[in-house]
């Protein structure tokens, strides 16, 4: 196999700090597509990347071989190249256990089961948790279901109207954006590639700051819901709730300061760099893509010759 399996395999180290550096330069609602969108392709190129090692690597075994009608002997990989493919095996193993483990994270059907039969009271889209505690967040719906806000009255009983009204806009939009399912393509891309967990943490916080825009927009006020951030952050500090999963978005997450601090300012905008920085990252995702499909044609290739000889 050639060198060009490598390129997906190396590139993502330098994919993802472009990527994280370039939705700096962007607002929220487009820094947070791109992470996911850049964790998305770059999680694919090197998932196959690792695939096709582990069976360049397979097809010396002669079981495999046999089974595939071809002459490993003529297959042009030499030794160090058959034990990194070798390698590549338990890899591609690791990988399948992780997607797996991130899936049932990010299911949560069981946590709707729990909420029906917890002490609470729901009025349209909001769930409200009998909890002494502060909390409140985006849960996802089932499939063909609309998703909820859940709050608990502690939350409710340390905000005033204006601030309940901000949090529900903040954790609708979350639901409306589809934002659980930006957090899902992350994981999954994390366990393609460690490289592409730097990719995670940003993605939360664009998405954080995406629903507090989208909170402003809709209240009309971009301090007031500075200050319902700062105080609802505060409530669930001084008194956190029994409970909250881990896949869900919820008001009080991320860099609460920064994310005051970017609503006091003037609504984000493009920045002049981000042009340079995304054709960079534009044309580190070209290669990886290209030398992909490069070596896929080689190992094709290679099968193809050795099938031929084993005739």
């Amino acid at each position: 196999m050639t060198w060009a399996v490598w390129a997906p395999l190396l590139l993502p180290w330098i994919t993802a700090p472009a990527a994280r550096r370039l939705a700096t330069l962007l607002p929220p609602r487009p820094a947070a597509l791109l992470l996911a969108l850049c964790a998305a392709i770059a999680g694919v190129l090197a998932g196959a990347a690792t695939a096709l090692l582990a069976t360049g690597a397979l097809l010396h075994l002669p079981l495999v071989a046999a089974s595939g009608h071809l002459s490993p002997a003529l297959l042009p990989d030499g030794p160090v190249a058959v034990g990194l493919g070798a390698a590549a095996v338990p890899g591609c193993v690791l990988i399948a256990s992780a997607a797996v483990v991130t899936l049932r994270r990010h299911r949560l059907r069981h946590l709707h089961d729990e909420l029906r039969g917890a002490a609470s009271s729901r009025a349209g889209d909001v769930l409200v948790l009998a909890d002494d505690g502060a909390d409140a967040y985006a849960l996802p719906g089932r499939p063909g279901r609309a998703g909820i806000v859940v709050v608990t009255s502690g939350m409710l009983r340390r905000l005033d109207d204006e601030e309940r009204a901000v949090l529900l806009a903040h954790e609708r939009a979350h639901l409306a954006c589809h934002h659980h399912l930006l957090a899902l393509v992350a994981d999954l891309a994390a366990c393609l590639h460690p490289a592409l967990r730097g990719i995670r943490e940003p993605l939360a916080f664009q998405a954080e700051r995406w629903a507090d825009e989208a909170a402003a927009a809709a209240v009309g006020d971009r301090r007031l819901v500075a200050r319902a951030v700062g105080r609802a952050a505060l409530a669930a500090s001084a008194a956190p709730a029994a409970r909250r999963p881990g896949a869900v978005f919820a008001a009080t997450a991320g860099p609460v300061p920064r994310r005051m601090a970017s609503l006091l300012a003037p609504p984000a905008a493009v920045r002049p760099l981000a042009g340079r920085v995304g054709a960079g990252l534009l044309l580190l995702l070209l290669v990886s893509a290209t030398a992909t499909v490069e070596a896929t044609g080689d190992l094709h290739e290679n099968i193809e010759t050795a099938q031929g000889a084993a005739r």
